[in-house]
């Protein structure tokens, strides 16, 4: 596989990573429908568990085999090592983004909860319909 192709690839998927928060930001913040902006945070948050992961990727260089970076030496020399750092992913990224995906469904959970609760109160989930009968709940408490 050329590696020029691997790294324009890698490249268009970044771009679209970053066209696709963009997108999801603006849902998220200038649609006044509840489920909208639901939606759109859970495509957030996956895009940006994507694109941690991508953090984590190495380039294979040509001529290179092919194989997973596991130790099989019980006692590896300074050699073994390095060939595995050189292969190896970080696993740190890897962890965050397994943390992030159990907190992105306990959120998204929350807000669909959220969401229904305040359809049954109100009747809709449009924020601007909500923010008007909320005024007029208080005003004629008020009064």
């Amino acid at each position: 596989m050329d590696t020029e192709f691997v790294r324009v690839a890698y490249m268009i998927v970044v771009l679209s990573m970053y066209v696709n928060i963009g997108v999801s930001l603006y849902a998220a913040l200038a649609k006044p429908n509840l489920v909208k902006k639901i939606i759109a945070l859970t495509i957030l948050g996956d895009s940006v568990n994507t694109f941690i992961i991508l953090v984590g990727y190495r380039f294979w260089r040509p001529g290179v085999f092919l194989q997973p970076p596991v130790l099989t030496n019980l006692r590896p020399t300074s050699e073994v090592i390095r060939q595995f750092l050189e292969k190896a992913v970080d696993p740190i990224p890897q962890a965050l983004v397994l943390t992030a995906i159990v907190i992105n469904l306990a959120v998204t959970v929350f807000l669909a909860t959220v969401a229904l609760h305040m359809y049954r109160h109100f009747g809709t989930v449009n924020m601007d319909v909500v923010g008007r009968l909320k005024r007029y709940e208080v005003r004629k408490e008020m009064a």
